[in-house]
């Protein structure tokens, strides 16, 4: 259900590029939006769609609760209609009863009614108590407070999935950045190879290798390349961006984790010595603090909760079909029959009847074919369902939390050992390309120093890069995500008031 492994797909080909290098990057485009990630993460929240379909469902959800409150307001409903008899139809009656005389068996046939007639009813209705619709109401409210947590988890997986893809684009740079650097001093070594060839002091062979190492290099630039664009089209869709071509990324991995950049792109590549600084420390916070956090603030957690309350009530509803529904109404008619050509309702009071009533109206249910014990039964079983869920979940986070703070700390003393790395590999590459130079070493020895040092400089970013992704995961798993100040009510659905 959670899945704890690092998402690289859109930085695989990037790091198969640092492994073997790439070549001088191409021109920029003349103009760029230059984007944070603070930025980034603002733009989403307001444009991310799947968000905005949880915000959707929010306003549909405190609709709802407008509609379960109309169950107890008192209701009005009027009727009003005409009738033109064509025919006026009759009745047969004996015709005894309107002469004496008459045989008993001879009928007559009665005409009731006229060619015009209207009728008007107002009738209001009051309930006076039916639980079904007061608890009704409950389960409405609790149902938007549902809606409203679910926007909540939403804009917390939104934010933690821009902040992934952003680390993902930084670390496709980075791995560009340190291709250029490995090119860089290849051709470096290369230049000065052949002129120690001219002059007597290396072989022929060790011009061909570099060469073909360099030729070996030079394809990879477009696959490199084409890794940090499609990280960057990754970032497009979560923010609601179509021209990623546009945009760049500001910042670094090593910036947005505290620690000083492993080197400037103005440094000189054969001649660099590591300035890079270690991680934070440790949390702030403990372990056993952390899960805590968790229980209390994850909203997956949350929303179970939740959701056992509704259907807690739902089920309440169901069992108040067996109380009686009581109302007060009240009715107010006009009646009217005209004959010849019509004149609305009469044209006179001879012609109109009023009727005014009021009551109490009582209904119990009593059998319904063991239909509402049925529905009872259902919703209990729903409601340990949801209970079960809830328990388990509870189990997956805690373990969740577990591993990601040993993820955590697991980059963080692996930044910190690849940094003593990094600066070996650095000092090891200037002693083999000295010696090289001087002419007590050889070529093999600077190109196994060279990528020995390419390795360790794409080990070290890797490992701010995890830690990053492992902080980033570890917030969503405590639900307390960072959202930026000035877009926190817009995720949570309460612009403007809403």
């Amino acid at each position: 259900m959670f899945d704890i492994r690092w998402n690289r797909a859109g930085v695989a080909c990037a790091v198969a590029t640092v492994m073997l290098g790439s070549p001088v990057a191409a021109q920029e485009p003349a103009a760029r939006q230059t984007i944070t990630l603070e930025q980034a993460l603002e733009i989403a929240l307001r444009n991310n769609r799947d968000l905005e379909d949880a915000q959707l469902e929010a306003r549909a959800a405190d609709q709802r609760v407008r509609e379960a409150w109309g169950e107890v307001w008192p209701s009005l409903d009027m009727t009003a209609s005409y009738t033109r008899s064509l025919s006026v139809p009759a009745n047969f009656l004996p015709r005894i009863f309107i002469d004496p005389e008459a045989d008993p068996d001879e009928l007559v046939a009665v005409k009731f009614g006229a060619d015009n007639s209207w009728n008007f009813q107002l009738r209001a209705e009051q309930p006076l108590f039916e639980a079904g619709a007061f608890i009704g109401v409950g389960a409405a409210g609790r149902y938007q407070s549902l809606q409203r947590e679910v926007v909540r988890g939403r804009a917390h997986d939104v934010a933690t999935r821009v902040r992934l893809a952003y680390y993902d684009a930084l670390l496709a740079q980075e791995a560009v950045r340190l291709s250029e650097n490995t090119l860089e001093r290849i051709r470096q070594t290369l230049e000065e190879t052949r002129k120690m060839h001219q002059a007597g002091i290396s072989s022929e062979y060790d011009v061909l290798r570099l060469e073909v190492e360099l030729a070996n290099i030079e394809p990879n630039l477009r696959r490199s390349r084409n890794a940090v664009r499609a990280a960057l089209r990754t970032i497009g869709i979560e923010i609601g961006i179509a021209d990623t071509d546009s945009v760049q990324l500001a910042g670094s991995l090593f910036e947005l984790a505290g620690v000083t950049p492993l080197a400037g792109v103005d440094r000189d590549p054969a001649v660099a010595v590591s300035s890079a600084g270690v991680l934070p420390a440790a949390l702030h916070i403990q372990e056993q603090d952390a899960i805590e956090q968790a229980r209390a603030n994850r909203s997956d957690l949350r929303q179970l909760d939740l959701t056992e309350q509704l259907r807690r009530a739902e089920l309440r509803v169901e069992q108040a079909e067996f109380l009686p529904r009581i109302s007060l109404f009240g009715t107010y008619s006009i009646v009217a029959q005209q004959n010849g050509s019509p004149a609305f309702f009469g044209s006179s009071g001879d012609q109109r009847a009023y009727g005014r009533q009021v009551g109490v109206e009582v209904s119990m249910p009593l059998f319904s074919g063991f239909q509402r014990p049925a529905r009872v039964a259902q919703q209990k079983t729903v409601v340990e369902q949801v209970r079960t869920q809830r328990d388990l979940l509870a189990d997956v986070v805690e373990n969740e939390v577990r591993t990601l703070f040993d993820q955590v700390e697991e980059a963080r003393d692996r930044s910190s050992g690849q940094q003593l790395a990094l600066q070996q590999a650095e000092r090891g590459f200037q002693i083999a390309s000295a010696q090289y130079r001087e002419g007590i070493g050889s070529q093999l020895e600077v190109t196994d120093a060279e990528v020995a040092l390419r390795q360790s400089e794409f080990n070290y970013a890797e490992a701010v890069y995890d830690y990053l992704v492992a902080r980033a995961r570890l917030e969503e798993a405590t639900g307390m995500v960072t959202l930026p100040d000035s877009v926190d009510r817009i995720a949570l659905g309460m612009e403007n008031g809403k």
